[in-house]
């Protein structure tokens, strides 16, 4: 909530206060913070360039200094002062100089509150908005001088430091925080912006306009990749465009459309920096309907298994339509991998709590016979470890787990040891001791989390060559702090207890090469993290190689998620050094990332598919 002054404290100011006038770019200064925050200025001028339910905003004539905004949002919401001022009117106001943010992890708002003596000296004026990709363009790699770590932004761990706190004088043509706050209150033009994820559940839209760009895809969205120093390079060249000022409504959009121009004024909100747009774009292009199919073949090369890798979110018996679409991507997209690696089944009765206990039986065993429906008959088995009730993290009741789907015409799990329970730790014996079973089960690293799975194979048909899998589904990224906010570098919620499952998991592989150097081994599933956050998957090194790299893949169609300005991968699959030194093929096969509707996204991540050889 906004604070206002008191009248008495209004009073007080005014009397206090030498009348000086006061300039907008006096009052914006070269830093995030204004040098006169907290002071009473009067005789603030400049012409009115758009306004909103909580204010309106002025600009007057720039500076020479780029560092420094000539745009202000004066803070109201009192409709009798809204309805003095109009678009054009150039004005004279006092009142108190404010640097507002909801909480220390975001970046403030310089804004005048509590604005009184607001006086039209003249109307119908225009003011010619800054035209970026013309005028201006953004830096294109790093959000801030402050992200020195060797993961740049990424790098752990985070709140090392704090950007109003250093409070320096602004780079804009270094670090896109300092450019987007160079503008800030500012009237700019987008010309040509192309959408880079589907509208939020607010309306808003992430988009770029006709400037470079790093990480472009093949879609037109921009992925999350390694920049030029090695650090991470998170597209901060894009803008948020936010709820339409004049109460129209924005187009749902999908990755790759293109808008009309887009006129409106900077303003930092929620953590990020937004184009606040006078009136909604229209779409002037979409993509059409890919077919995302892998073109990876199924073999019957008893060397070859072809494996899929899915987080299905929160699949459960209970929503028929959901189990019949994965079913169809499984079937027709991915075309029936040998073994899928499926993270988030939900047991039988889904998001409630379970009276006989959370088995998933019902879900997998609706999941494939609607494969069989949708494939013209291929048979899946499945096998699980059932967890305990609420022990897994996820949503409630739904006791999401990993699970294997397996084709037995084709591969079967190997010897004859049991499966684990929940608390049963896995290790290697002659094969497995449980088949599948979990990873150390009991350690504080998998609290609120899945336990990883590890299962041997072999195929069917073969010369005795076995498989070591491990599907993992590792702690969420719930909970982290903005990649536009005060704390640098930002925080990486979970980060930790990441590392510490991977840890557990590479040790676990450890465990088996070290009894058979050659043993193939493949670990694949949701790590809720991206491998560019080097001290996660630090314990991986010299043991496990990540699979799209030996396949060759560019780096900018590395991606299986979108989240705000990024596509990004946190689904990776990675493999042991006898696999590596075989063929390798991976692809990601964007069933939802290229649907042409949100409503039409099945899974908030894509499923992948990878071939590999076994001897």
């Amino acid at each position: 909530m906004k604070t206002q002054f008191s009248a008495l404290t209004f009073l007080l100011a005014c009397l206090a206060t030498e009348s000086v006038s006061v300039s907008i770019t006096d009052i914006q200064g070269n830093s995030f913070l204004s040098p006169l925050v907290g002071q009473f200025v009067q005789g603030v001028q400049g012409i009115v360039t758009a306004k909103g339910t909580s204010g309106f905003w002025i600009q007057s004539p720039s500076s020479d200094d780029v560092r420094v905004s000539n745009g202000l949002s004066i803070f109201t919401s009192t409709k009798t002062i809204l309805a003095q001022v109009n678009m054009g009117d150039l004005v004279s106001l006092n009142g108190f100089v404010n640097e507002f943010h909801t909480d220390a992890t975001v970046l403030s708002v310089t804004e005048i509150g509590s604005p009184s003596n607001i006086t039209v000296l003249s109307s119908n004026n225009t003011v010619t908005p800054i035209v970026l990709g013309v005028d201006r363009s953004p830096p294109t790699q790093l959000y801030s001088a402050l992200d020195t770590g060797p993961n740049g932004f990424l790098s752990l761990p985070g709140n090392t430091s704090q950007v109003e706190a250093v409070n320096v004088p602004l780079q804009p043509s270094l670090y896109s925080l300092d450019f987007w706050e160079s503008l800030e209150g500012q009237l700019v033009t987008v010309p040509n912006s192309t959408v880079i994820n589907f509208q939020n559940s607010f309306g808003e839209i992430w988009a770029y306009g006709e400037w470079p760009v790093t990480g472009k895809n093949s879609r037109g969205g921009l992925t999350l990749t390694a920049n030029l120093v090695g650090q991470v390079d998170a597209n901060p060249e894009t803008i948020i465009i936010g709820s339409p000022l004049d109460g129209t409504k924005n187009p749902k959009v999908t990755i790759g459309t293109k808008l009309t121009t887009i006129t409106g004024v900077i303003q930092y909100q929620f953590g990020f920096y937004y184009i606040m747009p006078l009136t909604a774009p229209a779409i002037v292009s979409s993509l059409p309907a890919a077919s995302p199919t892998t073109i990876t073949p199924n073999s019957t090369d008893a060397c070859v298994v072809v494996i899929g890798y899915y987080n299905v979110e929160n699949l459960s018996s209970t929503s028929p339509s959901h189990i019949n679409a994965i079913a169809t991507h499984i079937a027709q997209f991915l075309r029936t991998p040998d073994l899928v690696f499926v993270q988030e089944i939900q047991d039988n009765n889904g998001p409630t709590e379970c009276d006989l206990g959370p088995c998933a039986r019902v879900t997998k065993m609706r999941a494939c016979e609607m494969i069989a429906t949708w494939s013209g008959g291929v048979q899946y088995s499945s096998v699980e470890v059932i967890p305990e009730n609420d022990q897994d993290g996820g949503e409630p009741g739904g006791n999401i787990r990993q699970a294997y789907l397996y084709r037995a015409d084709r591969i079967k799990l190997a010897g004859n040891s049991p499966v684990g329970g929940a608390l049963d730790a896995n290790s290697p014996s002659a094969l497995l001791r449980f088949n599948p079973g979990r990873i150390d089960p009991t350690n504080a690293a998998w609290n609120d989390s899945r336990k990883s799975l590890a299962a041997v194979w072999e195929r069917v048909g073969g010369n005795g060559e076995r498989l070591f899998t491990v599907n993992v589904h590792h702690t969420a990224k719930l909970g982290g702090s903005s990649e536009q906010g005060n704390l640098r570098p930002p925080i990486n919620e979970g980060a930790d207890q990441r590392a510490a499952q991977v840890t557990l998991v590479g040790n676990f592989v450890k465990s088996i090469l070290e009894k058979d150097i050659f043993a193939n081994v493949l670990v694949a599933g949701d790590f809720n993290e991206f491998v560019q956050t080097t001290p996660v998957f630090k314990s991986f090194d010299g043991i496990l190689i990540e699979a799209d790299e030996l396949a060759g893949l560019p780096p900018v169609e590395r991606y299986t998620y979108a989240f705000d300005m990024n596509n990004e991968q946190l689904d990776h699959i990675f493999v042991s050094p006898s696999v590596a030194l075989r063929p390798v093929q991976v692809e990601h096969v964007h069933v939802n990332q290229f649907a042409t509707s949100l409503t039409l996204q099945i899974s908030d991540h894509d499923p992948s598919v990878a071939t590999i050889r076994l001897c």
